[in-house]
């Protein structure tokens, strides 16, 4: 059983992030939203007319787990792939409104900045439109993406690496970012995807969704057991610190070298939109460890900053108040019952 994790403790990590500084590399995109009501379904085709009331941008990928960070209060870079286009514009403007630096976004003229446009209606997702180029980035890109990451990384608290698999993230880049950072004993996360897997080595920590590590592993064995025994075999291919999965509604595992897994039960009580929660987790880790905290403390944090962030609709983040309040209603809650 996991221990609890303390208000109290909480605040002094939280309080620790402030001085932290956190570089990001993935890929970057653009949250789009387009909201409006439904009144009635489309003559043309059995679909849906969404009269739109209101439009508004968030960071997405790598820039969300970017703006999580500067929520949490911890400084943060974030490297990646944009287009010379207006959208590029748009993100670096974003980027700006949270207080961070545009200036380590390589342009790549052949590619588009990936936008994700999401019309929502009625707080429901109707549908969504993707503009991206997938392809890995060029040799001449990776070289101007490892020498910025380089040159960020010698003053880093952590590294996350958040892949997408938009063409950002590439073996050659990771093999060269991955060991300098461990060479410089600065904890590296990564939030995992298919295309990349073996290459993410050397590594702290990797956080697989529960369906990308029974995947990964030719499992289908979704029970507790199997979920660990899916994080040992992830944890053995990598030669990884630690793995940390994420179950949803139900939590997460992890499983961490000569100790026993942890399941850790999700605190959300209402979920109405789970866009960018693997963002939300990721920073809340990479923040706390940072700051020095234990892996079990760092995924307690950000099983309580993802409680958060599922109850709001749209790409959004959770504050350090707001965390310490999930976990201060938490104790009353098992106090009283």
């Amino acid at each position: 059983m996991i221990p609890h994790l303390s208000p109290q403790r909480a605040k002094e990590i939280l309080q620790k992030v402030r001085d932290r500084n956190v570089v990001v590399f993935g890929d970057v995109m653009l949250d789009e939203f387009v909201w409006g009501d439904v009144t009635r379904i489309s003559p043309e085709a059995p679909v849906p007319v969404v009269d739109i009331k209101r439009e508004s941008v968030r960071l997405g990928g790598a820039a969300n787990v970017l703006a999580n960070l500067r929520a949490l209060g911890a400084s943060a870079t974030v490297v990646g792939v944009v287009g010379r286009d207006r959208t590029a514009d748009r993100l670096r403007a974003e980027l700006r409104e949270v207080g961070a630096d545009d200036e380590t976004l390589i342009v790549d003229d052949a590619r588009p900045t990936t936008t994700k446009t999401r019309i929502i209606a009625h707080s429901q997702l109707v549908v969504r439109a993707d503009r991206e180029r997938r392809t890995p980035v060029s040799a001449e890109i990776e070289d101007r993406l490892i020498e910025t990451l380089k040159r960020k990384l010698k003053r880093a608290d952590a590294l996350i690496v958040s892949d997408y698999d938009k063409g950002a993230v590439t073996p050659r880049t990771l093999a060269e970012i991955l060991s300098f950072a461990q060479k410089a004993k600065i904890p590296t996360l990564i939030d995992p995807k298919f295309r990349n897997f073996d290459a993410y080595r050397p590594a702290t920590l990797v956080t697989p969704n529960h369906h990308e590590a029974l995947r990964l592993t030719n499992s289908e064995d979704d029970s507790d057991d199997g979920i660990a025994q899916a994080a040992q075999n992830i944890r053995a291919r990598l030669a990884c610190r630690a793995v940390l999965i994420t179950r949803g509604e139900r939590g997460m595992m992890l499983v961490e070298e000569d100790r026993a897994p942890v399941s850790v039960p999700t605190v959300a009580r209402e979920v109405y939109d789970v866009t960018g929660a693997g963002d939300t987790v990721i920073a809340a880790l990479g923040a706390a460890l940072a700051a020095g905290a234990a892996l079990f403390e760092a995924a307690m944090l950000a099983n309580h900053a993802a409680g958060i962030v599922v109850g709001k609709v749209g790409t959004a983040t959770a504050s350090p108040e707001e965390i310490v309040h999930s976990i201060e209603a938490l104790i009353l809650s098992e106090s009283h019952g």
